[in-house]
This record gives C-alpha cells, structure tokens and sequence, in this order.
C-alpha cells in the first residue's frame, strides 16, 4: 500500500477510522495490529480514529501507565502500551498473551518489543513529517486481507 500523507490531527483520526470501517466491512472481528513510530508520532491519535470507526464513544487515551485499556464497540478493542516494558516476563506476567485470541482488534503501540513474539495482522508505521504532517504506512501481513488506500480518505 502506498504511504499516506496527513496534514492534522483529523486527518490521521479520520484514516484510522475508515481503516476499522473497511476491516469490519471485509469481515474482520479480529487482528493484532502493530503501531509503530517514535514518541509523538500520532500513534494514539491513530487508534482515536480507529476506536471512533467501531462506535466507541469514551475518550481513547495513551494507556502508557496502565499497560491496556479495553474498550467496547461493534468489536472490542485492547489498546496496548509497551513503552515502558522492560522484558518479555513482565509482559507475559501481565497477561498480555491471553488477549491476542480474543475477538476484537489489539493495537499495540512500541510493538516492537515483542515482534520476536507475536505475529501481527498488520504493521502501522506513522512518522512526524512536520507539526501538523504525518507519514502513514500500513503494511498488510494477513493472508486475503486486501485495503484499497482510497477507501480510508
């Protein structure tokens, strides 16, 4: 998929959201999606527009200090926060694992800690072009999963 450019914050919410949209729409009531990119990225602001495409209404935030924070929409929704796990242990310790085969989506933001692990669905990589500007590049990983880009403008 070709990456997408975004000009604000709406922009990339709304990107989010038509991606949800569009894997409810293919039939999709579960993946493990990676979010990639450095701090201030627009990861969670990703994952606001996510959240919005599968009806939730409570306000998405950064769970970094509470590990996940579950949500409940059309699908439910794990959002994830590896940024301050140090080890493998203390992910699985905190039962991280037990999520991955539930139905509903799990976005993990600082997934790369575990890619030697776990097998997302999907790879997320967003990059700070600018203030306002962020690069998006959503790298398929599942078998039949097909986006057309112009169906999340």
């Amino acid at each position: 998929m070709d990456k997408i450019i975004t000009h604000s914050e709406n922009e990339t919410k709304e990107i989010g959201k038509n991606f949800s949209l569009t894997l409810i729409k293919s039939g999709y009531e579960k993946g493990i999606i990676f979010l990639e990119g450095g701090l201030g990225a627009g990861k969670t602001v990703f994952v606001k527009g996510f959240a919005n495409g599968l009806g939730i209404k409570e306000d998405i935030i950064s769970p970094t200090f509470v590990f996940v924070t579950e949500y409940t929409g059309i699908l439910p929704l794990y959002h994830f926060d590896l940024y301050r796990i140090k080890n493998i242990n203390e992910i699985d310790e905190l039962g991280f694992f037990e999520y991955l085969d539930r139905k509903g989506f799990v976005l993990i933001e600082w997934a790369e800690k575990i890619e030697n692990y776990v097998k997302p669905s999907i790879r997320i990589n967003i990059e700070k072009i600018s203030e306002n500007e962020r690069k998006i590049d959503i790298e398929i990983l599942e078998r039949g999963l097909k986006i057309d880009e112009r169906v999340l403008y």
